[in-house]
This record gives C-alpha cells, structure tokens and sequence, in this order.
C-alpha cells in the first residue's frame, strides 16, 4: 500500500472516483502481483488461477454504490471468489492517469512527445500532474502518418482507430488523454493542439469540436477505450515492481493477457 501510494497518490483521484483496496486483509502477505484493466469476472479468476495474491486494476469493481454483493450477479461473483480465494483487489483509476507516468504520460511517451504538460492540471498534484498531457512531435508528420504510429502502438482490438481530419494535414502539437477523454476538448483548444487522441469520442462532443475547429484542427484520433489504458500495465507493473524491490520485498509482478475490450468484430466499408 505504501508502494501504490507513492506511484500513484489517492489524492490526485478525481471527487467521483474510487480508487484504492476493494477486498483483502492489509496484513496478508503478497507474493504475486497482477495488474488488469478491467476487473472483470474472467480476469479475476484467471488471476485466482495463476495463484495472484493481490489483483490491481485500472477500472473500479464498484465505482457506484451498492445494496448488495450476493453472488447471483456477475459482481458479487467475482467479490466472492477474490474472497474465498484470498485475492486483494486494489484500484488504481484516475489517481493512475494523472500521476507521474500513469496512463497518459506512457501514451506521450509512446507517441514520441516531448515537453509535455498535463492538459487539466491536478489541483492537489505537482505542476507537471494532472488528466491528459500535451507535448510536440521532434518533427512533423501528415496526419495519416501519426495515425499509423497510434493504430502501430496499440494492441490489437476489434474498433481500430477512426480519424478525423485532412489525411495530408499537418500535425505537431499532440494532446492525448487515456480512455474517455471528450470533456476536454476545451482545454485540447487552449493548448492549440493539431491533433488529440482519446477514446470513446461520441458522436455529438466529436461533431462539435469538429464544426468549432480553427482550420480544420485539432483532428482527432479515436481509439479504444481498453487499448489506451492497457498499454499503462506493462510500465505500472515494472514501476511498482521496482518500488517494493527498494523497500526490501522480492515479489511478482505481472500483467493479465486477456483482453477486456468489449468489442468482438466490426464491419467497415
């Protein structure tokens, strides 16, 4: 608990979030480590199937409150088997993507971003905390081009990546934000972005931002949801492995390999 909070501080989680442990005894001992996006009945017992100790995962198993966790839903089931399985579940959700190297600071850094900055500053956080960041391409690229290097980073999932602007535009200034990102399209303007790369973008806040666009920009390159926020678990795991091996603690760490996107296929033109 010290290691998560360290990496990833509960106080930078947004007011409607809930992160931090879900179920477990803090005193158990933890040898085995797995982190998730989803936590999902299938990955939950496939993590109690490999012997995990403590499961972590981006998405809270309960973000709204409930009345019940019998095991006639999908949800009890899974608390239920963490339970007699003695699994610990621990949340890492919004306090992951806008700390230090969380979510959309390893999309930056895959992207080939530099000097970045968050998009929404974090009240509580460091200057350079917050949801999504902003930075510069080392060159230029056609907007086609970036989309090959976003659609070439991301595993493979059922939606792809759809584009919105000229294929021949001109792109240098990227904004990112992991997972849903379209309540910041005004701050993706103030920053003067050339492109941003989210998910989720639905059909009105896309239609808008593209009717407010200023010469065409910012484009917008959607992805998936799952995908964004996956390729946070391979840095997150080698960090906090990394963290407990300082505090003196042999443990391992590793990532779930099911792929928790909803999406089975799609048909396209």
């Amino acid at each position: 608990m010290v290691a998560v909070e360290e990496l990833w501080p509960a106080s930078l989680a947004e007011s409607w979030d809930t992160v931090g442990p879900v179920v477990g005894r803090p005193e158990r001992k933890v040898k085995r480590i797995m982190f998730a996006v989803d936590p999902t009945l299938e990955v939950v017992a496939d993590a109690v199937a490999r012997g995990t100790d403590l499961l972590i995962t981006h998405h809270p198993l309960l973000l709204r409150p409930v009345n019940s966790v019998a095991a006639t839903g999908f949800k009890g089931e899974a608390v239920h088997l963490l339970i007699e399985s003695g699994c610990a579940l621990l949340t890492a959700h919004t306090n992951a993507d806008s700390a230090i190297g969380g979510v959309s600071d390893v999309l930056a850094d895959i992207f080939g971003l530099t000097d970045t900055q968050p998009l929404a500053p974090s009240k509580d956080g460091l200057p350079e905390e917050g949801i999504g960041r902003v930075g510069m391409l080392p060159e230029p690229l056609q907007l086609h081009e970036f989309a090959s290097r976003v659609f070439s980073a991301m595993p493979a999932v059922a939606g792809g990546v759809r584009v919105a602007g000229e294929r021949a535009g001109i792109v240098r200034k990227v904004a990112v934000c992991g997972g849903a990102g379209d309540s910041l399209f005004d701050a993706v303007r103030a920053a003067e972005a050339d492109v941003y790369v989210t998910a989720d973008l639905r059909h009105h806040p896309a239609s808008e931002a593209r009717e407010a666009a200023l010469n065409g920009k910012p484009y917008l390159i959607d992805v998936s949801h799952f995908a964004s926020e996956w390729l946070w678990l391979p840095t997150a795991a080698e960090s906090l492995k990394n963290v407990l091996q300082d505090l003196g603690h042999e443990v391992e760490v590793g990532v779930s390999a099911i792929n928790t996107d909803p999406w089975d296929f799609i048909l396209t033109p």
